[in-house]
């Protein structure tokens, strides 16, 4: 367990997985963390879970206004930040032959645009040597059906590693973990169907050289790594993917 006594944080998508599960070893570590959400369940259980030194704010990263409220909040309850980090996404699966404007709108609009707009209000709020991280995705071999959430993905990249170079005058470090297959209660792809939820996990632990899905809080554990850690590292993409990108799997 980490010492973040007096450090402040803000997770963007840290309601559920593996955004509460960094929130929470931020809160027991001593942090104070606000984290965000969309649904009204998932933010009573996350400031149920994170007690009183976590707050639960509503923010749809769809709507900049939504965001600039959210940056007068956390400039309001938190002040300068230690950590910003950025893991608000949607996914579903659809081939590229299926996928139609309001699909490649909506994705782009939360991931890519809400990511930016997000990183582009909040980061003036990270203190002089402070830490931004994103969420991408383990640059492994591309999954069918996955291709607009992996283009989401890759234009965040983009963005944090031009961040990373535009604030280091301010030596505030910008990184990227990349999770694989990671077992939360979505496996990361929110509106799967069941059936194709269950042939994902199967997926996952046949493809993975682990042979196992991660847990949250081994990816907690490398965001807060890079946050706070590795001081001397910027502008990366850190996969947390058992292998998966690296490797090749059992035979």
């Amino acid at each position: 367990m980490g010492d973040y006594a007096g450090k402040t944080a803000v997770v963007v998508g840290g309601t559920h997985g593996m955004g509460l599960a960094t929130a929470r070893m931020l809160v027991e570590g001593g942090a104070r963390v606000l984290v965000t959400g969309r649904k009204a369940e998932n933010l009573e259980a996350a400031g149920r879970a994170l007690g009183g030194r976590g707050e639960a704010l509503r923010c749809d990263v769809a709507s900049l206004a939504e965001i600039e409220a959210l940056a007068e909040a956390v400039r309001d309850r938190l002040g300068a930040l230690d950590l910003l980090f950025v893991n608000a996404a949607i996914g579903a699966f659809e081939p590229i032959d299926q996928v139609s404007e309001a699909t490649f709108d909506r994705f782009f609009t939360v991931n890519a645009k809400g990511a930016f707009f997000t990183l582009q209000r909040l980061s003036p709020l990270v203190r002089d040597g402070g830490a931004v991280v994103v969420t991408t995705v383990t640059p492994g071999n591309a999954s069918p059906g996955l291709g607009v959430y992996g283009g989401t993905k890759a234009a965040l990249l983009a963005f944090a590693r031009v961040l990373a170079a535009e604030l280091l005058p301010r030596r505030i470090r910008v990184n990227a973990v990349a999770p694989g297959f990671i077992a939360t209660p979505t496996l990361g792809v929110a509106e799967a169907s069941p059936e194709e939820r269950a042939a994902l996990e199967k997926l996952g632990d046949e493809v993975t050289p682990m042979q196992r899905h991660g847990t949250p809080e081994e990816v907690a554990r490398a965001v807060l790594f890079l946050a706070f850690e590795a001081s001397f590292t910027t502008g990366i993409e850190l996969p947390v993917d058992g292998g998966l990108s690296q490797i090749d799997a059992p035979q």
